[in-house]
């Protein structure tokens, strides 16, 4: 691999192997880095699945070993990031660990490489605050899971990161096929978390007051709301609709949506019977099958999904 096009990514959990795997799939030199063995054959295992759905659906005709060839795997962080061009950490979402894997990261990547975090809510500022020194060149790259389906990236600028910093992240992002969010203030959550989550927080609202069962719910968002959404945006709607209209129906609605800063109680109620999800047997829904059956079949649905958008125009987007 050579210096000027080198992507190391720290942290081989799901979003880290989604990553290898897309910028493998673009050709760009890629390094994968965990702490565990254990995690890296994880990571091997999850790649070889997401090439054989992305080969049935007809997105790639690359071959699962070719594309893990072109990914080093490995336990050394410094090696892997002294050659690299952006080192994007993706490792859990706490400050404390992160700002031990940006010092080593600043200790050892070259003076010019990008620094960047894929944090999915954690300021960028309080993450490069670990690493005054390199403040500068920490900024915020955001992917969607699974990356190597969605588009969008978000490019978080933190207080300290520099002008320089962002264009080139922004071009890199654009060198991979995908295209740059710039969230231009460095809030919590950015922008896809912070309208996920408020979309989340009345879904189970609207469960918990018994207005609609929660499977209803899912399937007025996903086959309705979420549907139209990904053909024409929420403030396109508006456009459409009218700002009239929706200034009266928010003037009626909005004192009647729910608000409370805390998790809603149907979530601790859910663990505290050991329903944490897919990996459980159950969440907020039942399951009989396996994450990796239930996550192939998003994928399926997801690249059924890139496909027919590709044969849109984006002449006529605003």
């Amino acid at each position: 691999m050579t210096r000027g096009d080198r992507v190391t990514v720290v942290g081989a959990g799901a979003m880290g192997g989604g990553l290898a795997t897309h910028f493998a799939l673009c050709d760009r030199p890629v390094a994968l880095v965990d702490h565990r063995e254990s995690n890296l054959e994880d990571a091997r295992r999850r790649i070889e699945d997401a090439i054989d759905v992305l080969r049935e659906t007809g997105v790639t005709e690359r071959e699962a070993g070719e594309v893990l060839a072109g990914i080093e795997f490995t336990l050394e962080l410094g090696d892997a990031v002294e050659e690299s061009e952006l080192v994007l950490e993706t490792v859990s979402e706490d400050l404390a660990i992160k700002h031990a894997v940006f010092e080593r990261i600043g200790e050892a990547a070259p003076d010019d490489a990008i620094l960047a975090s894929n944090t999915s809510s954690i300021p960028i500022t309080r993450i490069a605050a670990g690493v005054p020194d390199h403040a500068d060149r920490v900024v915020g790259c955001h992917w969607w899971y699974p990356p190597y389906l969605l588009d969008p990236v978000e490019v978080v600028r933190g207080e300290e990161t520099s002008e320089e910093t962002v264009e080139r992240t922004r071009e890199f992002v654009e060198s991979v096929g995908k295209e740059s969010i710039l969230v231009e203030r460095d809030v919590p959550g950015f922008v896809w978390n912070r309208v996920q989550f408020a979309v989340v927080r009345e879904c189970l609202h609207i469960v918990e007051e018994g207005v609609a069962s929660a499977e209803d719910v899912n399937r007025a968002i996903r086959d309705g709301y979420a549907r139209r959404t990904s053909v024409i945006g929420p403030l396109e709607t508006m456009d459409l609709a009218g700002l009239d209209l929706f200034r009266t129906i928010a003037a009626d609605l909005y004192p009647e949506l729910s608000s409370p800063a805390e998790p809603n109680p149907i979530l601790d109620e859910r663990l505290e019977e050991g329903r944490n999800g897919v990996e459980s047997g159950a969440g907020i829904f039942e399951y009989d099958r396996s994450a990796e059956s239930v996550a192939r079949a998003r994928d399926e649905r997801l690249a059924a999904l890139a496909r027919l958008h590709s044969g849109f125009g984006s002449e006529e987007e605003p």
